[in-house]
């Protein structure tokens, strides 16, 4: 028991750290509809093959002093970074749930919020491989013993693409009345992209019914808080997928005592 107490949580982290080399592709080729698997990886600049020994997670970017071996153009420190970030949630999720499948669910899905706020913050896109396919695993992965269960996530996911697609509709709707023009002239045809509405029904399968309005709620506040300014001073769009994720994983870790939190102190229900 001893060792497991940290064996585990390390071979999580170097797991996590593979994953979060494989989550750079997918979240820089996804979004352009380019394949994760053909061709493999290159420098962006001299399209060298990258062996692999330069492909070793986190060492090879320290080794190569984060540049290419061949023509040293610059490697984006959000390569180590992203691995780095991802070593470390998987290690976090089994040393807080121990060697199980709740462990295993909970850094499938945080996972996958960080690639989609990966994704929306550098594209605006949020790939449906991550929403869609996300649903999927989410309420597949319900099956398994412990954490949510399978009716839960099927509503979970079902309330999540609703409740953003009524927010998005009826925020279009508000806007267009009260400022005609505004969404035009911001180059969209609506206040909610396709890709948020879809992000939330994966949320949904894998927080449930309380989770997703815990998300939608510190989301919104979030990227009023710490966007709002950016976007009202440059009039850039709000990548609403950043916050959401964001939002998203703190639901998942601490939703539980959050909203008994407001329960009783905020609503005042005791029972």
């Amino acid at each position: 028991m001893v060792v497991e107490s940290w064996f585990v949580p390390v071979i999580a982290g170097l797991f996590g750290l593979t994953l979060g080399s494989f989550l750079n592709v997918c979240s820089l080729r996804w979004p352009v509809d380019q394949s994760v698997i053909a061709p493999g990886s290159h420098c962006p600049k001299c399209e060298e093959p990258v062996r692999w020994y330069d492909n070793v997670p986190v060492l090879s970017w320290i080794l190569l002093r984060g540049r290419c071996r061949w023509c040293a153009e610059p490697i984006a420190v959000q390569y180590p970074l992203v691995e780095l970030a991802t070593g470390l949630v998987w290690a976090g999720v089994f040393a807080a749930h121990g060697p199980s499948w709740e462990a295993a669910r909970g850094g499938v899905f945080l996972t996958m919020l960080f690639g989609i706020a990966i994704s929306d913050a550098r594209f605006y896109i949020i790939p449906d491989q991550f929403s869609v396919g996300g649903a999927v695993v989410g309420i597949l992965m319900a099956l398994l013993p412990g954490g949510l269960e399978f009716i839960d996530a099927l509503i979970g996911a079902g309330v999540g693409f609703g409740a953003l697609w009524l927010v998005g509709f009826a925020g279009t709707w508000i806007i267009k009345k009260v400022t005609p023009g505004r969404l035009e002239e911001a180059g969209v045809d609506q206040a909610m992209g396709g890709g948020d509405v879809k992000m939330m029904m994966m949320v949904g399968a894998f927080v449930g019914v309380w989770g997703v309005v815990l998300t939608i709620f510190l989301g919104s506040i979030l990227a009023l808080l710490v966007f709002g300014p950016i976007a009202s001073l440059s009039k850039r769009l709000i990548p609403l997928g950043v916050f959401l994720a964001a939002a998203a994983g703190a639901a998942y870790a601490w939703g539980d005592p959050m909203v008994t939190w407001y329960v009783t102190q905020v609503v005042g229900l005791t029972g």
